[in-house]
């Protein structure tokens, strides 16, 4: 019998659909600080670390202040309107039901992202944050992880990092093509695939 997976997800974009709350997070920023950001392109490129983002419309000097007070009217903005993307509680399932753990590796700090674990009822055994792209590998490899799952290029780079497979997700702001390119293992159209690929992976490296 195949050990049990430990699968790591992503957050943004890969198990929630984060945008609405973000960018409520990001006018909230905006009256706040009357710097303007722009909320939909800021939704339009999630994944990178918060300070990539905040650095494009703050100049040098009041980058950490922004994301201090950002992380501060987080919890009243972003949270309640996150969902849950297609496939998301059965892929946790899943990994469950076949004995598994699982994991959230992400970019967002580690207690915002349990707000919204929390907050959706989706059932994760252990979240990583404040890491991206090869730092998440980190976090695969203390954990265990046997797979990653993501939607950004950065994920498909912390699987290869970590040496397991790279499952992309085109939900988020990369293409189908552009996560093949980075080195995805597989691609799929959104998680409600995930358990069928996850037995068929497991399968395959039995026979390895």
């Amino acid at each position: 019998m195949p050990s049990p997976p430990t699968v790591g997800f992503d957050l943004d974009m890969t198990l929630v659909d984060s945008r609405p709350g973000i960018a409520a997070a990001f006018r909230a920023l905006t009256a706040r600080t009357g710097v303007h950001v722009d909320p939909e392109a800021a939704v339009s490129r999630l994944g990178p670390p918060l300070r990539t983002e905040i650095a494009r419309w703050f100049p040098p000097e009041q980058v950490e202040d922004a994301v201090r007070t950002y992380r501060e009217l987080y919890p009243a903005y972003a949270i309640t309107p996150t969902v849950p993307l297609p496939g998301a509680r059965a892929a946790i399932e899943a990994v469950h039901a076949r004995g598994g753990r699982v994991l959230v590796v992400t970019a967002k700090l580690g207690r915002l992202a349990r707000l919204h674990l929390d907050h959706l009822g989706l059932n994760v055994d252990e979240v990583a944050g404040d890491l991206f792209a090869e730092e998440k590998a980190t976090a695969l490899r203390e954990h265990g992880a046997t797979h990653y799952v993501g939607d950004h290029v950065a994920d498909v780079t912390a699987a290869r990092a970590a040496g397991v497979p790279g499952i992309a997700v085109a939900t988020g702001p990369c293409t189908a093509d552009e996560l093949r390119t980075a080195g995805a293992e597989l691609v799929l159209d959104d998680l409600t695939g995930f358990p069928g690929a996850l037995d068929r992976m497991i399968r395959l490296a039995l026979k390895q």
